[in-house]
């Protein structure tokens, strides 16, 4: 705090940048890393050596765009020296990829961290037999809004955090991930998964999970639509409700989070996710303690593609020695997809009986 006065422009928006930036190798040619992933790394000067992706002419378009190299294996691409290895691919071949890997390499490794628990597991002990450096790109962390929101919390803002509302209600393009339309779990592993995540990083570990996911006929998606209670206790609340199925018109939609304390507020809206990939600006909002209305925190970036440059910011300077935290590691990371898997066993669980009438 400055003088007991809520400056919002004091509030922290960015991860320091490496002194040194690592040159980066990329598997995957997905739509994430053309929008997201090379926008980022560009904009924060960190360069890349080239990516590989099994559909080489993909691979070979992107990587004519971007000026760099196309590898033709993955055993080509992790032969690279002296980088971070940036891994965007799907779920199923994190592990693959991370055998492939020299020993002691640093990875980046793109969420979820394996299509379920089990595979989680599976790429935990193989960074850790390994010896590698590995960190699960839960970018939502790093968002500009995000790292001031929890810059907020931490000055004393908000009070005691006691309420956590996620409200979506939006039309979600899943056409752009092929593979989506197979995977047997989609909306809490592929999306939702970045709020459970951000919540962990804010209220800590839940004690347990309500959750019902589900589709919708509109479409082949296993599931596009989630409620879901984490129970922290008596004290706090928090609840998501998550609809990417309303496409009814921009009016009534909405991609935002309410964060109530004692003393304080925070509203945030994802603009991100409202005409995905072009997105709307990000807002944030916080009626301070001691404040008498909402001040608007003028926000010098949004999710992406600035999330992305903190999250591998934080990766690059750990592994330097400059940052004592690695963020997302897969040791934490691994905690997330125990809540996922939760959400999941939770859904498939039957809901308490009604009594019948007498």
């Amino acid at each position: 705090m400055t003088d007991g006065v809520f400056d919002p422009a004091a509030l922290a928006q960015s991860w320091a940048q490496p002194s040194k930036p690592t040159p980066i190798v990329i598997f995957g040619a997905g739509s994430i890393v053309g929008d997201a992933h090379f926008p980022a790394y560009a904009k924060a000067g960190f360069p890349v050596a080239g990516l590989f992706d099994p559909d080489h002419a993909k691979a070979e378009k992107l990587a004519a765009k971007w000026g760099v190299a196309a590898y033709r294996s993955v055993e080509e691409a992790a032969a690279t020296r002296d980088v971070v290895f940036d891994l965007a691919t799907p779920p199923a071949h994190h592990a693959g990829v991370l055998r492939a890997l020299p020993d002691g390499a640093v990875a980046l490794i793109q969420k979820p961290m394996g299509s379920d628990l089990t595979e989680a597991t599976e790429i935990l002990e193989i960074c850790r037999s390994k010896n590698l450096k590995a960190a699960v790109n839960f970018q939502l962390r790093f968002a500009p809004m995000m790292l001031a929101l929890k810059d907020a919390i931490a000055r004393g803002w908000l009070g005691e955090v006691v309420d956590f509302d996620a409200w979506l209600a939006l039309a979600t393009p899943w056409q752009l991930w092929e593979f989506l339309l197979k995977a047997p779990r989609v909306e809490i592993a592929m999306h939702s998964i970045h709020y459970l995540d951000l919540i962990r990083q804010l209220l800590g570990d839940p004690r347990g999970v309500h959750a019902k996911t589900l589709g919708h006929p509109g479409h082949k998606v296993p599931q596009t639509r989630t409620s879901a209670i984490l129970d922290y206790g008596d004290t706090v609340r928090c609840a998501l409700s998550i609809n990417h199925d309303h496409k009814f018109g921009r009016k009534h939609q909405a991609c935002e989070f309410r964060i109530c304390g004692t003393e304080g507020a925070a509203y945030l809206k994802l603009g991100l996710n409202l005409d995905y990939p072009r997105g709307e600006p990000d807002i944030l909002e916080i009626y301070p303690k001691g404040g008498s209305d909402w001040i608007t925190v003028p926000l010098v970036g949004e999710w992406f593609p600035d999330a992305f440059v903190g999250r591998m910011a934080n990766v690059q300077r750990y592994a330097s020695g400059d940052d004592a935290e690695l963020v997302s590691s897969v040791e934490d990371a691994w905690n997330t997809m125990a809540l996922v898997e939760a959400a999941y066993q939770s859904s498939a669980a039957p809901a308490t009986p009604i009594a019948a009438r007498p």
